[in-house]
């Protein structure tokens, strides 16, 4: 795995999350300093290993994957990682201010408990819902995004490259293929669609084109 390089050391970053947790959250609530920096530790080997496949110049410093605690982009991953971590360890009050403050910072709504996987991007996410959908590798999303659910609590399974870009809506049962691309203020609801397709346009007057270029590779090493 590529080194990482962060912007300030580990503990000044777990030390910065706490000030900025007690700062927001004012309350009889304490925060489990044992905890946080076990999120923060495991946090940081996923940015580490999110990272390392990244293709972008923000990501890199020489030879290494670097974190900026100063670049949105990047803190908004982070926050989503401490958040799941602090749920995967059943502490739900950790989690929850975790989430708020991402929601809070970057106006991004990634709920703790949902499951984002190894390598994926947010490119300045602002009002970016992710709802509990199934997501595979190299996921990319953009801001206005809204992954959600109809009424039956069904939601979207996505495949492995997937893009969002800017406005875009993916509702209820829809499974998508590999590489695949949701053009900027398209939509889809209860729609199936195979590998290697663009939407574009909104459901269910949408369009479902050939995806011809491989855009993944602007994002991600393949």
């Amino acid at each position: 795995m590529r080194n990482l390089d962060l912007s300030i050391p580990e503990i000044d970053l777990m030390n910065l999350l706490k000030s900025q947790l007690e700062f927001n959250f004012p309350d009889k609530q304490k925060i489990n300093q044992k905890t946080l920096k076990e999120c923060v530790s495991n946090s940081v080997f996923r940015i580490r290993k999110c990272f390392e496949m990244v293709d972008l110049s923000y990501y890199t410093k020489g030879n290494n994957s670097y974190f900026n605690h100063l670049h949105g982009d990047h803190y908004a991953m982070f926050l989503y990682f401490v958040s799941n971590e602090a749920y995967l360890k059943n502490d739900e009050v950790l989690a929850s201010k975790l989430f708020l403050l991402n929601k809070s910072f970057f106006g991004i709504d990634a709920f703790y408990s949902i499951k984002l996987p190894e390598y994926f991007l947010f490119v300045h996410p602002l009002g970016t819902v992710l709802g509990n959908a199934s997501f595979e590798n190299f996921l990319v999303v953009y801001q206005g995004v809204t992954v959600g659910s109809t009424n039956s609590g069904e939601y979207p399974k996505f495949s492995s490259s997937t893009i969002l870009y800017s406005n875009s809506s993916i509702i209820g049962n829809c499974q998508i293929g590999n590489n695949f691309i949701l053009g900027s203020k398209a939509s889809l609801v209860n729609t199936n669609v195979k590998d290697n397709k663009v939407v574009v346009g909104n459901y269910p007057n949408h369009s479902i084109l050939d995806n011809k270029n491989n855009l993944i590779s602007n994002y991600f090493k393949l």
